[in-house]
């Protein structure tokens, strides 16, 4: 399979894993880079030496081309790109933030840069920023989720008339069938952070994990909307989110109540009362923790079945 995410990013398959806090350490990545997809390192949960650690981890367990995904609004943003320059990784995705910083200064360095965004309007100023590539989550994703709740059903096509530069899917993808889906609207590459979050080498808890594959259709919920919205598997801290939201808790009050480190306590440490649980809507769809490499064999195996049924199909009228 070649087309122009696998040719830009030098990959076998048009495959990218999330950068998800707490799931996505150099085991992670370095597993799917070496499945033929293109992995990364989630930087959001890494404090800057953390950081250099698992990129250099990273490069000895690969010699595939992996990257790393940096949340722009990270308080110690011009450290952490620096680390990513010295240490010469040649792929970062960035998200939630103004692509425009950081774009021109990581191509300098010969860098390739997507950004995410959750909507046409945004996807629009990220080829103005001259990205190479645009990420276009639906809200059906775990964890940060755009505003505008648009499902990526809907995204994939409205980005696609908007731009031209190559475009990856993500949100609601774990499945070879889901892949096709999302190329038949237009994109050319897929992310899944959910599903692979929910594999051997994800650095997520067992317990999170466990949670997770005994999820039901509805069992997660977008929350913390007047902080950022993010999808959340429905436990006592949700419980207390909600009931903080429905008597209209201040943007203050609802800082305090998130507190720091909750996220860490839910997905890497295993607390599934008080921690805060991000996961994506596919989960309800997921029943087992393969490894990477049987994952990606399930997935382009599964593609090419649903490619050669269409094939085989008559035309309707």
């Amino acid at each position: 399979m070649t087309n122009r995410i696998t040719s830009l990013f030098g990959i076998k398959y048009p495959v990218i894993s999330g950068g998800m806090v707490w799931c996505s350490g150099w085991r992670l990545a370095s597993a799917v880079s070496n499945a033929g997809g293109l992995g990364l390192i989630g930087a959001g949960s890494m404090y800057p030496d953390i950081l250099r650690e698992h990129i250099q981890k990273c490069k000895t367990a690969t010699n595939n081309p992996f990257g790393v995904n940096v949340p722009l609004m990270y308080p110690d943003i011009e450290t952490i790109m620096n680390i990513i320059i010295e240490e010469g990784v040649k792929i970062v995705f960035t998200s939630a933030g103004n692509p425009k910083l950081w774009t021109k200064k990581l191509q300098e360095n010969g860098i390739k840069v997507a950004h995410v965004v959750s909507s046409s309007k945004f996807a629009l100023k990220c080829e103005e920023a001259g990205v190479d590539a645009v990420v276009a989550e639906g809200f059906e994703a775990g964890g940060h989720n755009g505003r505008e709740e648009t499902s990526t059903m809907v995204l994939i096509p409205q980005v696609r008339k908007v731009i031209s530069i190559p475009l990856i899917s993500a949100g609601g993808i774990g499945t070879g069938a889901g892949m096709l889906a999302a190329f038949s609207l237009g994109a050319e590459g897929i992310q899944m952070g959910t599903r692979f979050a929910l594999t051997q080498e994800s650095s997520a808890s067992q317990e999170f994990k466990d949670l997770c594959i005994n999820l039901k259709e509805g069992d997660t919920m977008l929350s913390l909307k007047k902080l950022s919205p993010t999808r959340l598997i429905k436990n006592e801290f949700y419980n207390a989110v909600q009931i903080a939201e429905d008597r209209g808790a201040s943007v203050e009050e609802m800082r305090e109540l998130l507190g720091r480190g909750r996220s860490k306590k839910g997905i890497f440490e295993g607390n599934l009362i008080d921690g805060e649980l991000e996961i994506g809507q596919v989960s309800s769809l997921i029943d087992s923790l393969p490894t990477v490499s049987e994952l990606m064999n399930s997935v382009i195996s599964e593609y090419n079945e649903k490619v050669n049924e269409l094939i085989t199909q008559k035309p309707l009228f």
